[in-house]
């Protein structure tokens, strides 16, 4: 672990890999978060592919952003390894930033996360974001087999110091006398041929990913970029943020806050298909916090689903959080969440049944944008 007093502020991420671009009619940069959903009839080799797909329409459509999330054990989800995702969409992409929205740092060793992530970034130079969250993306007992540990170290004091070690991996200037300072995590600023400093300042650049306030205080303290999941967790998103630009200090990373929210929204042809493609999600979310998670469920098992009035509670409140509807529709409640939030960029993540359902709405949002028109070009 790192020294006590050690100050992860040490970043070298450049703020213009860090703020998106605008374009088409939207009021902020858009992204997409990726949970690699599973559907009912489908594989997870089928949603990969999928994801491969998706991340090249994004690169064609200049959204700025392409994360895909940490989550263990969970059958309608097949994005259990991140880096290992983001190595395969770097060759099939050439201008959206890939990332992690994110990596659960407490499941993992800070130098494995730096070696991973220095090697992304060796394979596609300044299109990569490390974004981190403290929660384990699964449950406890599979929490405890991924760290070997019944001891699940997410707490106040455990996380800022794994984030500080990871950062002085990724920068490789850990002190004279540290107990890691003759460890590189390579690839990485000790490979540069010339000034390494300048190199591990076009390293990843660090997100603090949160639902509460907890990470929204630590990235305004250390001056780092904060994603909020807006998706599942709305009620705590207005706090959040403001405790975010409250406690922002300036940092060698930002000199003024940056905010990303994740937001659920889902466009169809009509309003009709688009509730259908929604509601497969609201069941998958209910099973899953009733302890009964499984693959992504169809349009007619979920419409055929006898709810009782308790699980209507439920999957009426969770579709409350869904931007849903037609092109219009979708435009519309995504710019109103903007302006109620103050958001300096949106990261859109749509939970259906189909990679199909799923596509079509990212192309009738970024028409309904505006989006420029490109041929994404192939990585190296």
């Amino acid at each position: 672990m790192s020294q006590a007093g050690e100050d992860p502020q040490h970043s070298g991420g450049q703020a213009d890999g860090i703020r998106g671009v605008t374009r088409g009619r939207a009021p902020v940069p858009l992204s997409v978060l990726d949970l690699v959903n599973v559907g009912q009839g489908y594989t997870a080799r089928d949603a990969l592919a999928a994801s491969t797909r998706q991340a090249a329409l994004t690169d064609a459509r200049g959204f700025t952003r392409y994360w895909v999330a940490e989550h263990h054990s969970m059958p309608g989800v097949a994005s259990s390894s991140p880096a290992v995702i983001l190595a395969h969409l770097a060759s099939h992409t050439g201008r959206v930033r890939l990332g992690s929205g994110g990596v659960m740092l407490p499941n993992h060793a800070p130098l494995v996360i730096a070696e991973q992530f220095g090697t992304l970034e060796a394979l596609a130079p300044g299109r990569i974001d490390l974004g981190l969250g403290r929660a384990p993306g699964t449950d406890g007992a599979t929490a405890a087999a991924l760290r070997r540990t019944d001891r699940l170290r997410e707490g106040a004091e455990d996380f800022p110091q794994q984030l500080a070690e990871l950062i002085r991996f990724l920068d490789d200037d850990f002190p004279d006398g540290h107990r890691y300072a003759r460890i590189h995590a390579v690839p990485g600023p000790v490979q540069a041929e010339g000034d390494r400093a300048r190199a591990a300042a076009h390293r990843p650049p660090v997100w603090l990913l949160g639902s509460s306030g907890f990470s929204a205080q630590l990235a305004g303290q250390l001056g780092l970029p904060f994603a909020f999941a807006h998706h599942f967790s709305a009620a705590n998103t207005l706090p959040a943020l403001e405790l975010y630009r409250e406690t922002f200090r300036p940092s060698a990373v930002l000199d003024e806050p940056y905010a990303l929210i994740g937001a659920s929204a889902l466009a169809a042809d009509s309003e009709e298909e688009a509730h259908r493609q929604v509601l497969t999600g609201a069941l998958s979310m209910l099973r899953l916090r009733t302890g009964r998670p499984g693959l992504i469920p169809t349009p007619e098992e979920a419409e055929m689903h006898p709810f009782s009035p308790v699980e209507r509670d439920f999957v009426d409140g969770w579709l409350g959080n869904v931007t849903y509807g037609t092109p219009d529709a979708v435009r519309e409640g995504l710019d109103a969440l903007v302006k109620r939030t103050g958001a300096d960029e949106l990261m859109l993540t749509a939970n259906a049944h189909s990679p199909e359902a799923r596509i079509r709405s990212l192309e009738l949002i970024a028409d309904a944008y505006g989006l420029p028109r490109a041929e994404a070009p192939a990585g190296d």
